[in-house]
C-alpha cells in the first residue's frame, strides 16, 4: 500500500505482486477510513484477514504521526525521502496524485524485492527524540523574527530621517525634532512591542536550554557536555549537533557520516567529461551552515589541531580557495566531532578547555 497524502484527501494505491494498482480515496487523516479500505483490498486482491501489510509514504509536511499510526495499525511502513525518488526525463510530465501513488507502490514493490536502491529510507525518531528538537529550532525562528523587527522598525525610522539605535529605545520624532505623525507613532509602538516579545521568549528559550544541560542526566546531555570541553565549541552549537544528529542517529563508518550532511562530493564522470560539481547538499541545512561557522571557530581557537594545520597548509593562499577549503575543514570537523562524542575520542591535537582549579 502507498499513500499519497494532502491536507483534504488521501490516495491509497494497493497491489499484490503484479497487476494494475487499485487507487482508492479517503479523506484526510480519516483512520477508521483507512482500516476499512485496507480490509477491502485484502478481500479484492483474495488474501487473507491476517496477511502482512507493507506501506510507504512521502516525508512532508505531516511529519511522522501517520507512521506510527500504521504502526499501531500492524502495518510495516517506510518513510521515503521524495528527493531520492527517481522521474522521468522528458521536458513535459504528467503529474497526478493518482499516477504518483500508482509510482510509489510499484517502486515500493521493488523495494522489498531486493532493490534497497530504488530509494532513500527517512530514519524515523522516536516522539521524545522529535520532541528533542523543538527548542533549538525555536530558538532559531526568534532570533529570524528578532531580526526582521529590529529591521522593520530601522525602515520606518528611516522615512522620517532618523536612525533607530541597535538597543531600539526610540524618541519619537523626526529629523526636525517634531512629532511623529499618529499612525507612524503607533505602528512603530506595535513593532517594538512585538521586538520586545521576541527577545523575552528568546531568553525563556535559552534559560530553558541552560537549565537542562545544568540539571538532566541523559545519554544526550551528556554528549552536550562532552562537545563543550573543546575550545571553540560552546553550548549552543553542541546542543544542536547532539539534538539535531548525534543523539539519535547510530552510524556504520565515517563515509555515512560525513555524507548525511551533503557535504561530500558530486563527480560527473561518463565518457570523455570528468568534473566536480560541488557539494551533494543533501540532509539538514540548519547543520550544514553550523558546521561551516563551527569551521571557521575552529581555526581561529584550535590553531594547532592537525585539522588546522592541514587547511594552512593546502588553503591558505587566497580567499576564494579558503572559502572552498573550509567546506572540507567542515566535513572533517563533523566525523571528528562525532567520534569525540560518540567515542570520546579527542581530535588530533585539539585542546580541551581548562577547568577552574
Amino acid at each position: 500500500m502507498a499513500l499519497e497524502l494532502s491536507k483534504s484527501s488521501w490516495k491509497l494505491a494497493f497491489l499484490s505482486g503484479a497487476g494494475k494498482p487499485r487507487i482508492r480515496t479517503i479523506a484526510g487523516g480519516a483512520i477508521e477510513q483507512l482500516e476499512t479500505e485496507i480490509g477491502k483490498a485484502k478481500r479484492r486482491l483474495k488474501l487473507p484477514e491476517d496477511a502482512p501489510v507493507k506501506s510507504c509514504y512521502e516525508a512532508g509536511r505531516d511529519g511522522f504521526w501517520v507512521h506510527r499510526m500504521l504502526e499501531q495499525l500492524q502495518v510495516s511502513n517506510v518513510v521515503v525521502d521524495p528527493a531520492s525518488i527517481e522521474v522521468e526525463r522528458r521536458k513535459r510530465k504528467r503529474k497526478t496524485d493518482r499516477l504518483d501513488a500508482t509510482k510509489l507502490v510499484i517502486r515500493l514493490v521493488r523495494y522489498h524485492e531486493g532493490e534497497p536502491k530504488v530509494w532513500s529510507v527517512a530514519r524515523v525518531p522516536s516522539p521524545e527524540q522529535e520532541d528533542a528538537r523543538r527548542l533549538h529550532r525555536e530558538r532559531e525562528r526568534l532570533l529570524k523574527e528578532r531580526k526582521a523587527h529590529q529591521a522593520r522598525i530601522r525602515a520606518l525610522m528611516a522615512t522620517m530621517g532618523m536612525d533607530a539605535p541597535r538597543v531600539l529605545s526610540l524618541k519619537m520624532v523626526d529629523w526636525a525634532g517634531e512629532p511623529l505623525p499618529p499612525d507612524l507613532h503607533a505602528e512603530l509602538e506595535r513593532e517594538q512591542a512585538r521586538y520586545r516579545l521576541a527577545c523575552e521568549q528568546l531568553r525563556t528559550v535559552e534559560k530553558e536550554r541552560d537549565r537542562r544541560v545544568k540539571e538532566l542526566d541523559t545519554p544526550q546531555i551528556e554528549q552536550v557536555t562532552t562537545l563543550t570541553t573543546l575550545r571553540g565549541i560552546g553550548t549552543t552549537s553542541a546542543w544542536m549537533l547532539v539534538m539535531e544528529v548525534f543523539g539519535w542517529r547510530p552510524y556504520m563508518n565515517r563515509r555515512k557520516a560525513g555524507s548525511l550532511i551533503g557535504l561530500t562530493g558530486t563527480p560527473f564522470d561518463s565518457g570523455g567529461t570528468n568534473r566536480e560539481q560541488g557539494i551533494s547538499k543533501a540532509g539538514s541545512p540548519r547543520i550544514r551552515s553550523l558546521l561551516v561557522e563551527l569551521s571557521w571557530l575552529w581555526l581561529r581557537y584550535q590553531p594547532q589541531s592537525k585539522l588546522s594545520q592541514w587547511f594552512q597548509k593546502r588553503w591558505s593562499t587566497s580567499g576564494r580557495s579558503r572559502r572552498i577549503g573550509i567546506v572540507a575543514v567542515a566535513r572533517r570537523l563533523f566525523i571528528d566531532l562525532w567520534q569525540f562524542a560518540e567515542f570520546g575520542v579527542v581530535p588530533p591535537g585539539a585542546e580541551l578547555k581548562k577547568t577552574a582549579g
